[in-house]
């Protein structure tokens, strides 16, 4: 049986670990409504921005004079994947579902015989991976000097991957990250960004007919950067929602299980202490006896 000081000192180690949980989670509580809100707010605007190039697509098909963005090299050899995880931990299995889709993708991409490329954006979908893909590795991406994120940060992601494809580096590029629905739910999502892609609800969602000027190809030429841009940003607003969210939830499962463990180890405390009592009234009873 522990002794009442090593007791007393474990009560109150985790006592002292409860407030840093309760303070996490008061802070990921207040970062998810901002982080949400912008998540929620990009959203029309992506899905609108991906009608449109949903019915510019459509009108243009596969043709030769579709831009390259669009119907792709013609080959499928070399995939590059952007895994885009956070810059910290604390936040349940937030980094670790979206690395866990991002390796089995590629361990059904190596079984079809197919190259990989990976660029990683947040160190813990780094640190995740290094060990099984680090050899696959050709750039990181470090968001940790930056508070919140803006457009022009996917922008510069976006600007890379597309100047390694303009250099024939890869023929398909797919993101990986966690779209939020609430606090306790994220899902790890992979999109295919390159060449673009359009589910069938965006190519029904705009029944209208439009007459462009220019053409469509000259059009979607200047809008198909702009979409892989557009995509990034969304989806690293979608992580830092469920980043923050995930870490809520975390902190607040972590803080009541540091208060079950105080309950149970108080329960022992005063069990012990009992007991060392009733041990010292034994011997000064014993005592009197024997005099």
């Amino acid at each position: 049986m522990p002794n009442l000081k090593d007791l007393k000192n474990r009560i109150e180690s985790v006592k002292n670990t409860r407030k840093i949980t309760k303070a996490m989670q008061m802070v990921a509580a207040a970062k998810l409504r901002r982080a949400q809100d912008a998540a929620e707010a990009s959203r029309p605007y992506s899905e609108r921005f991906n009608s449109v190039l949903a019915s510019l697509t459509a009108s243009v098909g596969s043709s030769d004079s579709a831009p390259l963005l669009l119907r792709g090299t013609g080959k499928q050899d070399v995939h590059l994947l952007i895994v885009m995880t956070a810059e910290r931990g604390l936040c349940g299995g937030f980094n670790s579902n979206i690395a866990k889709l991002a390796r089995s993708h590629a361990a059904k991409l190596k079984e079809d015989g197919k190259q990989l490329k990976i660029v990683t954006v947040g160190k813990k979908g780094r640190d995740a991976l290094k060990r099984d893909l680090g050899e696959y590795f050709i750039e990181h991406v470090d968001l940790s000097e930056f508070k919140s994120i803006k457009y022009v940060n996917a922008q510069a992601i976006a600007k890379a991957l597309l100047a390694r494809f303009d250099d024939s580096e890869y023929d398909v590029a797919t993101i990986f990250y966690s779209k939020f629905v609430n606090v306790v739910t994220q899902i790890p999502t992979a999109q295919q960004i390159i060449p673009a892609i359009f589910d069938d609800q965006s190519l029904a969602s705009d029944q209208i007919v439009y007459d462009y000027e220019p053409d469509e190809e000259t059009i979607l030429a200047d809008l198909l950067p702009r979409g892989v841009a557009t995509q990034i940003f969304a989806a690293l607003l979608e992580n830092g929602a469920s980043e923050q969210g995930a870490r809520m939830s975390a902190m607040d499962n972590a803080t009541r299980n540091a208060g079950d463990m105080i309950d149970k180890l108080t329960i022992e405390f005063n069990r012990s202490r009992q007991a060392v009592i009733t041990n010292e009234l034994i011997e000064i009873i014993s005592g009197a006896e024997a005099l």
